[in-house]
C-alpha cells in the first residue's frame, strides 16, 4: 500500500506545475494584426508580458501590480540582450503598453518587441 503522504505530495506537485499553464491559457488577449511579421522567437529565450484589455499586466500567467512590475522583470531578466515581448490586447489603452516598456528599459532590457498576429490572406 502506498503511504497517503506520497500520494498527497505527488498531487501537490502536479497542481503546482499545471496551475500556471492553465491560467495562461485562460487569459483572453486579442492581439492586433499585421500583414507582415518577423520570425517567431522561442518562448524559452524571451520574457513574455501580457496586458489584457483592462490594463492588467501578467508575468508567467500571474497578475502583477504596476508598482511590482519592474522588480519582477528584474528577477526574470538574466541578460540585457534577452528580448522582452509584450502581448497587449488591441483594445488596451496605449499608456499601459508604454508603462511596461518603461519598466523594461529602466531595468536595462535592450530588446523590446510587441507581439502581433499575422493577418490571413483574403
Amino acid at each position: 500500500m502506498i503511504p497517503f503522504i506520497d500520494v498527497s505530495l505527488v498531487l501537490l506537485l502536479i497542481f503546482m506545475i499545471m496551475t500556471p499553464l492553465m491560467v495562461r491559457s485562460q487569459l483572453k488577449i486579442n492581439l492586433p494584426s499585421t500583414k507582415d511579421s518577423q520570425k517567431d522567437l522561442t518562448r524559452k529565450e524571451t520574457i513574455q508580458v501580457q496586458v489584457d484589455r483592462t490594463g492588467t499586466a501578467y508575468l508567467s500567467g500571474m497578475p502583477v501590480a504596476p508598482d511590482l512590475l519592474e522588480s519582477r522583470l528584474r528577477q526574470l531578466l538574466s541578460d540585457p540582450n534577452q528580448p522582452v515581448v509584450i502581448e497587449a490586447d488591441k483594445d488596451v489603452p496605449f499608456q499601459h503598453v508604454i508603462d511596461v516598456m518603461d519598466a523594461a528599459k529602466r531595468i536595462g532590457a535592450l530588446k523590446l518587441a510587441v507581439c502581433v498576429k499575422k493577418q490571413g490572406k483574403k
